[in-house]
């Protein structure tokens, strides 16, 4: 379930969601990245809801995405993939975790830069082979040289994803430091600082 977080935002937060308004932070970023991990301690953080995209498709298809990719093809789980972020959207503020393909769709990035900010979790190769190799729910990797497919992934995606409102780099580090990292650089996106923030909530 979604439910909203307990703990209530800080100040430099609550500055930060009133800038937000109904714009949701959303996550892109290769498999592996982080994006559901740390998109779930941001919303934490922020007090928001958390949604992934890949467990609303997989929802409201009632097939996992691997189903999906090996039932239907690549296109079509796109497709489907572009009209659920598209409705997600509808819905913020929020946090959004996207698969990895879906920022490649123009749409997409259209409806995210209108109705979100995007946030590109940016990993190494190294950090992102070590961790899609611990799961076998990823088919773009159903190939005899995994770490050859996710090389052309990300010279395909890199340069798309690095159109995104903010980057932060990610690395084997606690998940509470990333979203930490994740939070700052909404607030530099934002132009919000620890000063500026208590003036803001004072006034």
């Amino acid at each position: 379930m979604n439910a909203l977080p307990a703990n209530p935002p800080d100040e430099t937060h609550a500055v930060l969601l009133g800038r937000l308004g109904s714009r949701s932070v959303v996550f892109v970023g290769l498999m592996g990245a982080g994006k559901t991990a740390i998109g779930r301690k941001v919303a934490t953080m922020l007090a928001l809801p958390f949604i992934d995209s890949d467990q609303e498709i997989e929802s409201v298809s009632r097939m996992t995405v691997p189903e999906l990719f090996e039932r239907y093809g690549e296109t079509e789980f796109r497709a489907l993939e572009q009209r659920v972020i598209l409705r997600v959207l509808e819905n913020g503020p929020q946090v959004l975790s996207t698969g990895g393909g879906a920022f490649m769709n123009a749409q997409t990035r259209e409806a995210i830069a209108a109705q979100g900010v995007s946030v590109w979790l940016k990993a190494e190769l190294d950090l992102l082979m070590d961790r899609v190799s611990k799961k076998q729910n990823r088919p773009l990797l159903k190939s005899d040289d995994p770490r050859a497919v996710l090389e052309r992934l990300m010279g395909e995606r890199y340069p798309v994803y690095a159109t995104s409102d903010v980057t932060v780099p990610t690395r084997d580090d606690r998940k509470e430091v990333i979203a930490t990292e994740v939070v700052d650089a909404l607030c530099r996106h934002f132009g919000i600082d620890e000063a500026a923030a208590t003036g803001e909530v004072e006034s």
